[in-house]
């Protein structure tokens, strides 16, 4: 059985990941920058642009469902991938803060929508066996484009300086091009062309390449006896779903609590306050910390 297009287009779809954090990291090198260039107050600085990628997250996230559902997997994940990059080519030719802001709220309506999209995609052409070690490799490239941004960064800081800040974002639109390329090879969800387009014949021919050994009449059968499953409009807040739901709750919730965002934000402010012979040691523990722990996890998602 070959695996060839199951991992081709998991790793494909897994590339917004990489962008979700590339462009969470990479405003930590412009953050200081930038506030000297516009000459801009610490409160409109920190609410206004540096918080306003979150507000087009959130925003992004609640809104993402609608394209994905209506519209199809596949092109929405191109769509988001055109989102980063019209915000890396325009916060790095941003004119003003108003401007840097905007393409910034943009990129951010990207990395919600991708927390949608790319997760149900990847687990709707994923085995079940393979599923939950799948859609992890979109948590690793978040974490793995955290680690890029962060190197970039010290890189293009240490050795051209740090008023080279537009470099460091547009950089960005490197690996946008490429995702929005290679996200047209990819096939739509099968499971989206069977509940959404009823078409069968395209549905076959994705899953036959999927999972070529697999009786595909039983695959499909099982896929529209979900869709009858979920016609029957089963509450979700329910006993039933208390525990898995609390506890994914908790997660999220704790995650955002620990000031993570805060960290990453503004990573090198928080370097400068050490002494020098110390910096050097934060920087690598602080970009490398992440990937270490996301491998074993990934394991054990599985």
């Amino acid at each position: 059985m070959t695996k060839k297009p199951l991992l081709l287009w998991t790793v494909t779809a897994a590339i917004a990941g990489f962008l979700f954090g590339f462009d969470t990291a990479v405003i930590s090198g412009a953050d200081q920058p930038i506030q000297k260039l516009w000459n801009t107050g610490p409160a409109f600085h920190s609410f206004f642009i540096m918080s306003i990628a979150l507000w087009g997250t959130v925003i992004g996230a609640l809104a993402g469902g609608y394209p994905t559902e209506k519209y199809g997997r596949k092109k929405t994940m191109f769509w988001i991938g055109i989102l980063y990059l019209v915000s890396a080519v325009g916060s790095a030719m941003a004119w003003d803060p108003f401007s840097f802001s905007f393409f910034r709220f943009i990129g951010g309506l990207g990395v919600g929508a991708s927390s949608v999209a790319v997760p149900t995609y990847i687990s709707e052409i994923a085995p079940t066996k393979d599923r939950g070690k799948l859609v992890a490799a979109y948590q690793f490239n978040i974490v793995l484009g955290i680690l890029i941004a962060f190197l970039t960064n010290y890189v293009i800081g240490t050795t051209l300086g740090t008023g080279q800040w537009r470099l460091m974002l547009g950089l960005e639109a490197v690996p946008a091009l490429f995702y929005c390329i290679m996200i047209i090879r990819v096939s739509e969800s099968p499971r989206w062309l069977i509940i959404h387009k009823n078409d069968t014949v395209q549905a076959t021919a994705v899953l036959q390449q999927l999972h070529p050994e697999e009786d595909i009449p039983n695959l499909i059968s099982e896929i529209r006896q979900t869709v009858h499953k979920e016609g029957a409009k089963e509450r979700f807040f329910t006993g039933k779903y208390r525990l898995p739901i609390v506890l994914a709750f908790l997660l999220a919730f704790f995650n955002q609590l620990s000031g993570i965002n805060f960290v990453l934000y503004y990573a090198p402010r928080i370097l400068k306050w050490q002494a020098w012979v110390h910096r050097r040691l934060y920087f690598l523990l602080l970009v490398s910390v992440s990937p270490i722990f996301c491998l074993p996890c990934w394991g054990f998602i599985s």
